[in-house]
């Protein structure tokens, strides 16, 4: 286990072992009392322990941050915010969220029963996000949960159980073909139309939105 000034790891039943017994994901909690554990001490600390957070981050893959108190949407963007990246619009996206304040949006907003599949966020564009931040307001008291997976653990699965497969991608690449209609479907889990994608009622915008970002235009 590895220890911060202000964090500490702790272990919870759901982590799953890889890689010679490391645990997935990294569970950091408060290395100290409850008092002194507050919103303004975790931001402190995120900017003066980024480099050990971000190493922790690129061994493990995933930190689930326990103990802390973030209670609100606002709380939770302040956090965000004391890392320091720079913000990625979301344009482009499928999945049809809600701004809810600063750099904190709805997660999806789709039915909860329909299933959302494992993904890269926003894999299909040039420009996606490299790091992404979630925080859960009201735990529920059933499922809700939502899983997260090592990504080089599935390519090396896939690769021992499909090689043609894999080798075939890794050749040609994927091409991505979006279906959309003009407003959000708020029954599927990537139904947002074209123009809540790329924030304009034009069609000629939107399509010139689309060249800024490397894709083919094809809104008629």
């Amino acid at each position: 286990m590895t220890t911060g000034r202000f964090f500490k790891e702790v272990e919870l039943p759901e982590q799953k072992p890889y890689d010679n017994g490391v645990l997935f994901p990294a569970v950091l909690a408060p290395n100290t009392n409850d008092e002194e554990a507050n919103l303004c001490a975790f931001e402190h600390a995120i900017r003066a322990e980024k480099s050990w957070l971000e190493s922790n981050l690129q061994r493990r893959g995933v930190i689930l941050f326990r103990g802390f108190h973030v209670t609100s949407p606002c709380d939770f963007n302040r956090v965000v915010e004391a890392f320091g990246y720079p913000e990625l619009v979301y344009a482009g996206g499928r999945a049809t969220r809600t701004k809810v304040v600063g750099q904190v949006y709805t997660a999806n907003e789709s039915p909860p029963e329909m299933k959302i599949p494992f993904h890269h966020e926003m894999s299909y564009l040039p420009d996606f996000p490299t790091k992404l931040f979630f925080f859960c307001e009201e735990e529920l008291e059933s499922e809700g949960e939502m899983p997260v997976v090592l990504s080089h653990i599935v390519y090396e699965q896939m690769k021992e159980k499909q090689p043609e497969f894999v080798a075939k991608v890794e050749e040609h690449g994927l091409k991505f073909i979006i279906v959309t209609g003009d407003d959000d479907q708020s029954s599927s889990i990537g139904g947002r139309g074209w123009k809540s994608t790329y924030m304009t009622d034009d069609k000629k915008v939107a399509n010139e939105r689309f060249n800024l970002i490397n894709l083919t235009p094809l809104i008629n």
